[in-house]
């Protein structure tokens, strides 16, 4: 692919990504126009919403799934591997503010599942190396943790993402009490 349409067919995807986020019925023109591009141009390689849709899953699917590689969760200390996840996944979820939990195609959502298998696990690791204390109920960990990136990525973009992950591994590890 030549590197003007590299970067047409990144700047639709994130356009589409944020325009979509906001409002799910946005029409390919309008993301068109707001990326900058032509509205053929997005309709050549798109044939509909739901396509630019799926195709904007994916890239924010590749990105959590570099994301969760790079975090390093089965091997790293759990408190970095948790700082790392969490700076990684509130850059990403800035960047594709779209919610991959509605995924529609079979692929994406295996994708999304073996994601989430490896954040269970990785919790469960924490639970045994004495981090997040056992007896929680199943998933109570991972799904406060993808409440608490949300939060740091969309409801406080004032952090940056350093400041943002902070806040999400003090918050899931010791909880809102005094320090």
């Amino acid at each position: 692919m030549r590197a003007d349409a590299v970067r047409n067919l990144d700047a639709v995807l994130q356009t589409g990504a944020r325009l979509l986020a906001r409002d799910p019925s946005t029409s390919i023109a309008a993301i068109a126009a707001v990326a900058g591009v032509d509205r053929r141009t997005v309709y050549r390689r798109f044939k509909t919403r739901e396509a630019l849709m799926a195709a904007v899953h994916a890239a924010k699917l590749d990105a959590c799934e570099k994301v969760v590689a790079e975090a390093r969760l089965t091997e790293a200390p759990v408190m970095v591997a948790l700082h790392r996840y969490a700076e990684g996944i509130i850059t990403v979820s800035r960047q594709w503010p779209v919610d991959v939990q509605q995924v529609q195609d079979e692929a994406a959502a295996a994708r999304l599942c073996r994601l989430i298998e490896q954040l269970d696990a990785y919790m469960a690791r924490a639970v045994r190396e004495g981090v997040i204390r056992p007896g929680l109920p199943d998933r109570w960990a991972r799904s406060l943790l993808f409440h608490l990136t949300n939060i740091a990525s969309h409801e406080t973009p004032e952090l940056t993402t350093a400041q943002g992950a902070d806040m999400v591994t003090q918050s899931l590890i010791t909880g809102l009490g005094p320090a």
